[in-house]
Parts: structure tokens; C-alpha cells; sequence
């Protein structure tokens, strides 16, 4: 029998937009012609939980147990009409098939209202330049909170909108308390799940059902999901892939896990998977690719095949068909730029580059082949998959998910757009390389970038160094500048707790972070703490980084994050309120002038970093000189020419003015005619159209071949004006 696969995400993931690994799989099994069906279990189980029908049972399910819950779960469940009576109207607006509605939610009468709702004496100046429709999406996320509240503690405690019993997968080094609650009864959110998946395995009849797992928090749905299929469907192969086996599970040893799985795959899923089918279909089992399996009734790794893993160009384009790409719902949870890209909106998500081409920071585990193994994908390919999947989703906003997306590639990517006039929307990650000038920036922009994420990680030039980041705070304001004045907005990721960080540079770097967000050059950012991993750097020499690992012992199941303790001696924990209560008000433009010590209560020592530091790294740059192998790129229209005759003091002589439409006013220039005839031409020659780039070299030998005094001429009146819209040295 012919195999035949079915692919699932686990509950749950994001509710806006699907996770793409389904999609990446569902694509290149497409190469092979093996069919394939998907499902993303997760909006589906949302769906049938946030609707009439699926409110009426949660109400009835957790009446018995609300005797003795809180005053605000009392409160639901005494508004539980209302609830019922509102919700599908609520989801059809989060849908986007209901704008209409926002009107009557911003009303303020029409939406029951728990202690979610609490915080909205912030909402005037949090979103009070934002419209209907986002406040509305708000409050209709408070409204979905409040009842994910009443499920918490009344139906099941495990419940969570992006994470599904998370504590259950989060740093379980043992499978103990995962298997003890697998042979517990099913809670109620259990037999949704199961109710679905037992629908659609019935209907597909798959002889191979892959789950893929991404998160600790969809860890302990796919082996429910995996249980229910070997117990009912025994003859069904099932195989685990995705982000959570390949960091956490990396040295599988206990054989209990293989009770609900066959196959447990690492890293790339493409060739092991191949070789999986192929073995099913010759039923054998001769060749495997990074793959975990039970023989003789022990675990065994298996990597015996001589096949080399796929080439980018190979795998094929995501295919999100069977996903319900119209039933996600777009919320916004808080106040934050960029996690409300996260949340709000449906994105097609592909990749730029596999790996990342930095690969060195200290914290990351660069040790795995998906981030040590870099390959770009060329611009055309990229192009191409993006319009198939506008063709195939009808959507054209793309989130590129590189580790970090490579500058000259996103200078290709973007070129590639703007030759082929596709009009999308993308966001993507970033270092913050000093290749980010501003004329770049611009292009990038013009090709539809709209924002971009990166590590500033600890805002410390010492620091930045031991992280082998490569980049320094004056470095990072400088290519932060560029984005926001380009018109893309700018997210940073930020650490604390780093080893050997003492607290005066904690302090340090939270200064540092004021500044930014203070000159405007900073839209969003988040802060975490700093947490050891297994294959990182300093995972792997903890010693060298001052660190002393708590355990050594490897556990029989997931190994990733790694207790250790600092040799500074320092509770970093202490910082985490104050930094995420200032950073959410620099944020929001204000408090910049508050002392520090005012977001702790605790005595912190007094920043070292003078208050005009970044405003100087940001000073005007005075170098003008001529950079010969950098390109030029014209990306802005074709001038309307007009020639007439100058006359000053008995001279004539012969003028021109190139007139330029952009999008949003009209420019003039007036040059010399016969320097005006040449830029016509030049400009036609180094317009995005023509696939060749001429360096600024070039450009200016074949000037001197006519006139003389380049740089006269470069660093003219005319010449600076167009270079404010749309002439471009990349």
C-alpha cells in the first residue's frame, strides 16, 4: 500500500496565523508526489471551544467545580448568557468577517466584562491614536482572556491560548510526570482534541502520521494525540519532528516515549522522512537520517544512510492548503509593536537562509545543524515561492523566520521585488551589521520591509564582545537610526543576567535602552533572562564563561536548559520587574526623565554612561569620500524633461529641468543640458529593471569620458536631491 501522511500541529501554537513546519513538509513531500494531508489541531480546538455551543459545555463542566472558585470566575459564570450570546459574533470579528462590530465593542456595553478588564484605565494613552478596529480587537482579546481564566480554574488547569500544559514539557528531564498524566483521565480539553483528531484519522486513513512539535507547550497534546492513534489505530506509523525534539530531545534514552511514537527524527525533516516512507513502502528498515527508534526493545539513534540532506533550492514551496488559513483569529494582547505583528494578522512564513551566517554568539546553540549549517536560498527562488503563495493563500504579508536574515541577501530579495513590481509586505530578523546604511535601508523599504527584529542583547560593549556578538551599542544606535528613518520600525531583544554581568552593568545597559527608545530610534523591544542551554558555547565550557553548571547529571528525556550558578553571586531575578515596567513605559514615549532608581526597590548604584551618549554616537557621519565597488540603484520614476536657454550677464547657454512624481510630491532638479541628457541615460541604466549593477566606479569613468570633475558633479545640489529620493549607493 502506497503510504499515504497526515501532518498535524498540536494544540497550541498562535491563533493568527498557522505554524509553518505542516506547511514546509506538506511542500516538499509534494516533490516526491507522496500525498499528504495537514491540520492545524490547535485553531481547531480553539474554534470549537469559542463558540455557542462550545461555551454552553464549558459552563456546564465547570459549574460543579466553580462551588468554591474565585468571585471572578463566579462572575463569569454568573454572565454565562451573556457570554454564550456573544461569542460567535466576537470570533467572526477577530476573523475580520465582522469590522462592523468594533463600533458596538468600543460602545462599552456590549461585551461582558471580568477582571481583564481591569487594566483599561491605561487604554486611552496606550492605543489613543489607534483606531476602532484595534481597540475593539483588545477588548475582545480581554473578553477571550477572562473566559481562558474561568477554564484555568475551573475546567482545566492547563489550559493556555499559545501553550498547552507547558510546565508538563518545559525542562522535563525525566518522562515520569508526563507519562503519569498521559494515564490520567482525559480533561475536557483532551476530548475535544481527541474528538477532532479521531474525525479526521477516520477520513484520511493515513499510513504515516508525523506531529510535529515546535514548543514545550504543545509537548503533552501531541502524545495524547499519539496515544489515542496507537491504541485505536495500531497499524499507523507515527513520528515526532519540530523545534522541541531537535534542542530538547537529543539524547532519548527512555524507552516509555516509544509506547506513543515509532520514529523520533532531529534537525532538517526532509531526507530522514523520505527514507522513513521509503522504508514503509519496501517495508524495510535499511536506511535513516538522525532518527530515534526502538530495537529489541532499547532505544537506538540511527544516521546510516550515505544520502547528503537537501539542498534549499530543493525542497519545494510551503503548501498551506487544508490549513483553515480564513479561520484564525487576529488579536491583540499588548501593548507592544512588534508582539502584536506576532499576534495580529496571518503572515506566510518562509526562510531566507537555513542556519544562521554569523553563527557565533555565545548563548545560542550553535552547535545544531539547523543553526550551524548555513545555506541561503537565491533571491529568484524566494520570489518565486512568494508568489505562489500569494496565488495559493491570496495573502501578501511574509514573516521571514531566519536566525538572522543575511544582508546581501536581503539587498537581492529586495532588488528582485522591486524588478518584478510585486507589491508585500515583509518583516524579518536581524544583526545589526554596519552593512544596514541608510541607503539600503531605504531600498529595503521600497521593496515592502516594514519592520525588523535583533539582539542587542546586553547593552554593553564588554559584554557584546564576550557574547561574540560583533556589534557595539554605538553601532547598533547608528543601524537603528537608519531602519527608523527609512520608515521600518525596529524591534530589539534584550538580555540581562548574562554571565559575570554585574549590576552596574545591568544598570548600564538599561540606560543605554533609555537613550534609544529617548532619540526615537527604538519602537519596541523585550527583555529576558539570560538561560543556559546544552549546546551553546557556554553550555558547552561553562568554566570559560565564569559559571559553575548546578548538575551534571543527563537526564533519560529532555535535556536543554542547564541550572548553573554565576561566579558574581548575583540574583538577577531582582531586575526583571523594573526593567519590564520601564521598558513598557519608554515604550509608550514617556518617563524618559524619571531616575532610574525609581523602577526599583531596591538601592541600585547610578548609570556611568553620560546622558548624551547616543545622541553623539548619532551625530552626522562627515565622511563623504567615494566608496568605488558600491553600487548604484536608481529606484525612483522616470523625470519628465524640459529644456530652455539660461542668460545671466550676456551668456546663454543650454539648461534643463528633470521633473520627478513620487508617490508623494513632485521634485525638480536643474542641471547643465548635456549633464542632464547623461543622468537621463545613466539613471534608465542603473534603474531597478536592469539586472545589472554598475559600482559607483563605473559610473563615474564613464562620466569622465564626457565631462570632467566627478566629484563636482556627485557632490551637487541636483545630485543630493536625488539622492533624498530614490538614488541609492548599496
Amino acid at each position: 500500500m502506497e503510504t499515504n501522511v497526515f501532518i498535524i500541529t498540536p494544540p497550541f501554537t498562535q491563533l493568527n496565523t498557522p505554524y509553518p513546519a505542516s506547511a514546509y513538509i506538506k511542500g516538499f513531500l509534494n516533490t516526491l508526489n507522496v500525498p499528504t494531508l495537514q491540520a492545524d489541531l490547535g485553531i481547531e480546538v480553539i474554534l470549537e471551544i469559542f463558540s455557542k455551543q462550545g461555551l454552553t459545555n464549558l459552563f456546564s463542566e465547570g459549574k460543579t467545580n466553580c462551588q468554591n472558585c474565585s468571585p471572578n470566575s463566579q462572575r463569569i459564570l454568573a454572565l454565562q448568557d451573556e457570554y454564550i450570546k456573544t461569542i460567535n459574533s466576537v470570533i467572526s470579528f477577530l476573523q475580520g468577517k465582522n469590522p462592523t462590530l468594533a463600533l458596538q465593542i468600543c460602545q462599552g456595553d456590549y461585551l461582558p466584562e471580568a477582571s481583564r478588564f481591569s487594566q483599561l484605565e491605561e487604554m486611552d494613552w496606550a492605543f489613543g491614536t489607534m483606531g476602532t478596529q484595534d481597540k475593539a480587537k483588545h477588548l475582545a482579546t480581554l473578553y477571550l482572556e477572562d473566559i481562558s481564566d474561568y477554564i484555568v480554574e475551573c475546567v482545566d488547569e492547563n489550559f493556555g491560548f499559545s501553550r498547552y500544559a507547558e510546565r508538563l514539557g518545559r525542562s522535563a528531564n525525566y518522562f515520569d510526570e508526563l507519562y503519569d498524566a498521559l494515564h490520567q483521565e482525559t480533561t475536557y480539553i483532551d476530548s475535544l482534541l481527541i474528538s477532532i483528531l479521531k474525525s479526521k484519522i477516520e477520513t484520511i486513513q493515513p499510513t504515516l502520521f508525523l506531529i510535529s512539535v515546535p514548543f514545550p507547550g504543545n509537548l503533552y497534546a501531541a502524545f495524547r494525540c499519539a496515544q489515542w492513534v496507537k491504541k485505536y489505530h495500531p497499524t499507523i506509523k507515527i513520528a515526532m519532528g519540530g523545534g522541541f525534539p531537535n534542542t530538547e530531545l537529543r539524547s532519548l534514552s527512555d524507552k516509555r516515549v516509544f509506547e506513543f511514537f515509532d520514529f523520533i527524527t532531529l534537525d532538517d525533516g526532509e531526507l530522514p522522512l523520505q527514507l522513513l516512507i521509503d522504508n514503509l513502502n519496501l517495508k524495510t528498515s535499511n536506511e535513516f537520517k538522525r532518527t530515534f527508534l526502538l530495537e529489541n526493545g532499547e532505544v537506538v539513534y540511527k544516521n546510516n544512510t550515505t544520502k547528503s540532506d537537501y539542498k534549499q533550492a530543493e525542497v519545494g514551496t510551503p503548501d498551506y492548503s487544508d490549513l483553515y488559513l480564513d479561520k484564525y483569529i487576529s488579536v491583540i494582547e499588548i501593548v507592544n509593536p512588534m508582539h502584536r505583528m506576532w499576534s495580529d494578522g496571518r503572515w506566510n512564513k518562509l526562510t531566507m537562509a537555513h542556519g544562521c551566517y554569523w553563527g557565533k554568539c555565545t548563548f545560542c546553540d550553535i552547535s545544531l545543524d539547523y543553526i550551524k549549517l548555513y545555506e541561503p536560498v537565491a533571491a529568484n527562488i524566494l520570489c518565486d515561492r512568494m508568489e505562489q503563495l500569494i496565488a495559493q493563500t491570496g495573502q501578501n504579508g511574509f514573516h521571514f523566520v531566519d536566525e538572522a536574515a543575511p544582508p546581501a541577501l536581503m539587498k537581492a530579495l529586495a532588488l528582485e521585488i522591486l524588478r518584478r513590481k510585486m507589491d508585500v509586505s515583509w518583516w524579518t530578523n536581524i544583526r545589526f551589521e554596519k552593512s544596514f546604511s541608510k541607503d539600503l535601508c531605504q531600498l529595503l523599504k521600497a521593496s515592502g520591509c516594514i519592520a525588523v527584529s535583533g539582539g542587542l542583547e546586553v547593552a554593553s560593549d564588554r559584554l557584546l564582545e564576550l557574547i561574540d556578538k560583533g556589534v557595539t551599542v554605538e553601532q547598533v544606535a547608528k543601524v537603528t537610526r537608519n531602519f527608523t528613518e527609512a520608515g521600518v520600525m525596529v524591534h530589539a531583544y534584550l538580555m540581562y543576567g548574562y554571565p559575570t554581568q554585574t549590576v552596574q552593568e545591568t544598570v548600564d545597559s538599561l540606560e543605554m535602552v533609555r537613550q534609544l527608545f529617548e532619540v526615537g530610534v527604538l519602537q519596541s523591544g523585550f527583555w529576558h533572562q539570560f538561560a543556559m542551554t546544552a549546546h551553546s558555547p557556554i553550555g558547552l565550557n561553562p568554566e570559560k564563561y565564569g559559571v559553575i553548571k548546578e548538575t551534571e547529571e543527563i537526564g533519560t528525556f529532555a535535556n536543554n536548559d542547564i541550572n548553573f550558578k554565576d561566579s558574581t553571586g548575583i540574583d538577577h531575578n531582582q531586575f526583571s520587574f523594573g526593567l519590564k515596567k520601564s521598558l513598557y513605559n519608554f515604550m509608550h514615549g514617556i518617563c524618559f526623565d524619571y531616575p532610574l532608581q525609581d523602577w526599583f526597590d531596591f538601592k541600585i548604584p547610578s548609570t556611568t554612561i553620560p546622558d548624551d551618549f547616543i545622541h553623539n554616537a548619532l551625530a552626522e557621519d562627515s565622511d563623504l569620500s567615494i566608496k568605488p565597488n558600491l553600487k548604484l540603484v536608481w529606484i525612483g520614476g522616470e523625470p519628465q524633461v524640459f529644456n530652455f536657454i539660461k542668460t545671466k550677464k550676456g551668456n546663454s547657454w543650454e539648461m534643463s529641468t528633470l521633473k520627478f512624481h513620487d508617490k508623494k510630491e513632485l521634485v525638480s532638479i536643474q542641471i547643465n543640458r548635456e549633464e542632464g541628457d547623461w543622468l537621463v541615460e545613466t539613471l534608465k541604466k542603473i534603474s531597478v529593471p536592469n539586472k545589472k549593477l554598475y559600482t559607483l566606479q563605473e559610473i563615474k569613468s564613464d562620466f569622465e569620458l564626457n565631462f570632467e570633475n566627478f566629484e563636482l558633479f556627485w557632490f551637487s545640489k541636483p545630485v543630493f536631491t536625488l539622492r533624498d529620493y530614490g538614488l541609492l549607493i548599496i
